[in-house]
């Protein structure tokens, strides 16, 4: 039987290289958010929730909201708070400033998770994990928190303490002909290129 799953937008970063809410700048004359929200629309999910402490920004949204668990945190307890308030045992965590994101790929993340016993299942560019473009279990909880509660904040820290499915570029590549799967917008100057890119 195929076990439900959860996709978490994370939209809790600071934008400080962009100098603004990176969340809604505009792409094709549409804030970047609603860009991911429409490709993870059809995903197979159970619930689409978003990760924020600034409920009344993304009210208008209509997703369900809910803030960190832990404040100040980084991306790691952004990751802990998806999976704490999914209502599934798997979430499917992904950035909102990734406006390329392949539907195609998220099926196939969410695919492997019916042959268990991965607790992370995480594509990687160049040798690297694309953490906040990766499926978390519940069994992740634990060895996140003790992370937390130590201060120490690196993503992909505690996949040592769990069983990470690796999903390398010779197999997603066929879901991400052009490479843009993970291409995220953090400065002006990717804000320009992805808008270029979205245009052609």
């Amino acid at each position: 039987m195929t076990k439900p799953f959860t996709i978490a937008i994370s939209a809790g970063g600071k934008s400080s290289r962009m100098g603004t809410d990176k969340s809604f700048v505009n792409i094709l004359g549409k804030p970047l958010i609603e860009h991911i929200i429409e490709r993870v629309a059809d995903v197979g999910q159970e619930e689409t929730i978003l990760i924020t402490n600034r409920l009344a920004d993304y009210a208008h949204l209509t997703l369900p909201m809910y803030s960190d668990v832990l404040p100040d945190k980084g991306s790691l307890g952004g990751i802990y708070s998806a999976i704490y308030h999914s209502k599934c045992e798997y979430t499917l965590v992904i950035a909102c400033d990734m406006p390329f994101v392949s539907t195609d790929l998220l099926r196939f993340m969410a695919m492997l998770r019916d042959d268990d016993p991965y607790d992370v299942i995480v594509p990687r560019v160049d040798k690297y994990p694309q953490g906040l473009h990766a499926l978390y279990s519940r069994r992740c909880l634990e060895p996140i928190r003790k992370r937390l509660d130590a201060d120490r904040l690196k993503v992909i820290g505690f996949y040592d303490d769990v069983r990470v499915r690796y999903i390398d570029e010779e197999e997603y590549v066929q879901f991400d002909e052009k490479g843009l799967a993970f291409y995220n917008v953090n400065t002006p100057e990717d804000l320009k290129k992805a808008r270029k890119l979205a245009e052609e």
